[in-house]
């Protein structure tokens, strides 16, 4: 069975990015016949993330080498994932999401922001070994009112 790790690089744990890629996780997990992911709100971990052997981020950590499939979200911060994101990845060994799946999900204010965040958010993942799901999922906030319509249309259309 896939085992799907939805991770929210928002600073703000239930934020719009975070609800968002949940649905895109369930939307996922229920194309594929997967059970529902788990999900890590990178912002609840707090100062943890910048302590060295914090649990929650070891709980996190083993939970995204763990999965097959992830969904790795951010919203757009100064053109690029936010900080607190590439803090928790970067505790990420070399190529530990080598063979795994990833799927990069972006909110932005607007699409040429959420494109080019979407690529660099590609290049880190890439980076750390995952395979990418193209297309990723960039998405303008005024088009998240319906963030389950947006998670179903995109599951049904890659090609799993």
């Amino acid at each position: 069975m896939t085992a799907i790790v939805v991770i929210s690089g928002n600073p703000r744990p239930g934020s719009r990015t975070s609800t968002l890629a949940t649905a895109a996780g369930e939307a996922i997990a229920k194309e594929i016949g997967a059970p529902p992911p788990e999900v890590v709100e990178v912002g609840s971990l707090g100062a943890g993330l910048l302590t060295p052997g914090d649990d929650a981020t070891k709980a996190a950590l083993a939970a995204i080498t763990g999965a097959n499939l992830l969904v790795v979200a951010t919203p757009t911060y100064k053109g690029s994932y936010t900080g607190v994101l590439k803090v928790l990845l970067d505790q990420l060994p070399a190529r530990a999401l080598a063979g795994k799946l990833a799927v990069p999900v972006v909110t932005a204010g607007v699409a040429p922001q959420a494109i080019a965040a979407e690529a660099l958010l590609r290049q880190l993942l890439v980076e750390l070994g995952a395979i990418t799901v193209r297309p990723g999922l960039p998405v303008v906030e005024a088009d998240l009112a319906e963030p389950g319509a947006i998670a179903e249309k995109y599951a049904a259309a890659l090609d799993w």
